[in-house]
């Protein structure tokens, strides 16, 4: 039995299968615990909880606590990657030292990264994802510049900016390309979980209180600056069309996250396309299972709902997982009804978010020719749109062989979306015709002097 991440999917996921009298083997990527909402600090620093986790202090300090007394009924892998999935095997490497493992069951909570729309200049250094600029506070206590700009949407845009500002860094603007109008049509199903509604609006009222300018319904148009020097500022048009410039020497982007679902793609599971949140999802059933029998996946890796969605996913798969295999631990049932009912409430408000904060599609049709889209390997949107006129290339696959967008070191994680909106812009075709980007494996770079483990 084995679960990937330790993030609170994968934790709750590992916690329930011990409760059930099970030893699974918990792989990590990451030195510690915590995954990215819960990354734990390094040694050596000794920042509060409430100063690195803000309203969620004690929920990770919690998470944190339960993993610990976890370690000794587990067999824990940190700083692992799995950077493979063939059937019934996982395949690893750690310290350049390649391994495979078998598995009769499988929780994959790999968890989201950023979702990115490319803006003119945004391969100049100084500018980072919202998750980048996160895990630099986090990790390494340091900011990504000491005039930071935050651009994009989301509830993420917010909170890493509220963090910068506790931190004592300088944050010049959050501009946000929703509006306060598409908030008020989200405000119902937001109700659904009024506790992280409320600490929303905290947020806001952290920046605000901190002189932060806000500006709502911006349309981005460049981050300014030269090769030499790297970012030098952002300029964008208000909701009224007023043009807005600030002086910075960073900028951090971000549109909400999306699953990571390489690992499940590798792995054979079915893939489909979910129109409210326009990405292409992995298929799961009520209890996680995919369609590889033995395969589960939770967490934000299945869906983006947060993190008390993922830790109730994480417990439900696990006890799909015991349910399986025949075991019934006493309150089982009712268990698993309680996760679901819960996990009911944080799907209707993540589905606010998406009304609340917008995917802004319509900026793909706007974005400068020159603006480059696959910063791996400098493919231009206006690449992209003429491999589609003069190719007729109208699937990512067959766009990606003319212009190798994708191909790069991140293998598409942070430019396949932003793509496949260009490619069906231009062709005019809805966005779940074009496809996605096939898996490869490996899905990071490995070491060029990898080691077979002996015995292995």
């Amino acid at each position: 039995m084995i679960v990937i991440g330790t993030g609170p999917a994968g934790v709750r996921a590992a916690q329930e299968l011990v409760s059930g009298g099970l030893r699974p083997t918990v792989i990590d990527e990451g030195a510690k615990d915590g995954g990215q909402i819960y990354r734990r600090q390094p040694d050596g620093f000794t920042r509060s909880y409430a100063t690195l986790y803000g309203t969620e202090a004690a929920h990770a300090q919690s998470l944190h606590l339960d993993f610990d007394a976890l370690k000794g009924k587990i067999d824990y892998l940190p700083h692992t990657l799995v950077w493979n999935i063939t059937p019934g095997t996982v395949h690893l490497v750690s310290d350049a030292q390649y391994r495979t493992m078998e598995f009769d069951a499988l929780i994959i909570c790999s968890g989201a990264t950023d979702r990115l729309l490319p803006v003119k200049g945004w391969q100049l250094a100084g500018t980072y994802s919202l998750g980048g600029a996160q895990v630099a506070l986090k990790s390494q206590g340091c900011a990504i510049g000491a005039r930071v700009v935050f651009m994009g949407t989301g509830p993420l845009l917010y909170l890493v900016a509220a963090q910068y500002v506790k931190a004592g860094a300088g944050v010049m603007a959050v501009l946000d390309t929703s509006t306060f109008a598409q908030r008020l049509r989200a405000l119902p199903k937001l109700l659904a979980i009024p506790g992280a509604l409320k600490n929303g609006i905290a947020l806001i009222s952290v920046l605000r209180r901190a002189g932060v300018r806000i500006y709502r319904g911006v349309r981005p148009m460049e981050i300014t600056g030269t090769p030499e020097i790297g970012v030098s500022g952002v300029r964008a048009a208000s909701q009224s069309g007023v043009p807005v410039d600030i002086k910075c020497d960073a900028v951090a982007l971000g549109y909400h996250l999306r699953p990571e679902t390489q690992l499940a793609d590798l792995a054979g599971c079915e893939m489909r396309f979910d129109e409210a949140a326009q990405q292409w999802l992995v298929a799961i059933d009520d209890e996680g299972r995919s369609s590889i029998d033995g395969i589960y996946i939770a967490g934000d890796g299945a869906r983006v709902r947060g993190a008390n969605a993922a830790e109730c996913s994480g417990r439900i798969a696990a006890l799909a997982v015991l349910k399986a295999a025949g075991m019934q631990p006493e309150g089982m049932a009712e268990s698993m009804s309680k996760h679901k009912t819960e996990l009911a409430r944080f799907s209707r408000f993540a589905n606010g978010l998406r009304v609340a904060f917008p995917w802004p599609s319509r900026l793909v049709a706007s974005m400068p020719d020159e603006t480059i889209v696959c910063r791996c390997e400098a493919v231009t949107a206006g690449e992209l749109r003429r491999v589609v006129r003069e190719t007729g290339a109208k699937e990512a696959n067959r766009a990606k062989a003319f212009s190798r967008v994708g191909m790069g070191r991140c293998q598409g994680r942070y430019c396949a979306h932003a793509g496949a909106e260009v490619i069906a812009a231009a062709a005019s075709v809805p966005l779940s015709s074009v496809g996605r980007l096939r898996g490869q494996a490996p899905v990071k770079p490995l070491p060029m002097a990898l080691v077979e483990e002996p015995g292995e």
